[in-house]
């Protein structure tokens, strides 16, 4: 089975940059392990510093729950039966585009997450980033 590993991160993190800066949004782009631990992050000269930690707890969400973060958005909202969720893990949940589990066949090995952009932008990227593994 495969890991992420540092060299298999920043290959994830080199595919996910190549995008957006064909796209021209500086970003913010996290990469996990299977246990949930940063193996690599790098922020793109001019991405927002309030993306930092977005983008990592999109990573963080997607291997948490094993989904893509726009997935959970639907189950999240009022009336719901996942409303309120964001508040937990310590507030570390997002629940919009752009995390992603990272798979070998039905394994999930790690995730992505970016942030920087609108929801759509950080979505393709993280795509992008996936696209490379």
């Amino acid at each position: 089975m495969k890991k992420i590993d540092l060299d298999t991160a920043l290959r994830l993190i080199d595919g996910a940059k190549k995008k957006a800066l064909e796209i021209k949004v500086p970003m913010d782009i996290a990469v996990v392990d299977a246990g949930n631990n940063l193996v690599a992050f790098q922020r793109m000269d001019g991405a927002w510093l309030g993306s930092i930690n977005i983008a990592m707890n999109k990573a963080y969400t997607a291997r948490a729950f094993d989904m893509e973060t726009k997935t959970l958005a639907p189950f999240c909202q009022p009336g719901q039966p996942l409303f309120g969720i964001h508040a937990s893990n310590d507030g570390r949940l997002i629940i919009f585009p752009g995390g992603i589990p990272l798979k070998d066949g039905n394994s999930v090995i790690g995730a992505i997450g970016v942030s920087g952009g609108s929801v759509e932008q950080d979505q393709v990227v993280a795509e992008a980033g996936v696209a490379a593994l």
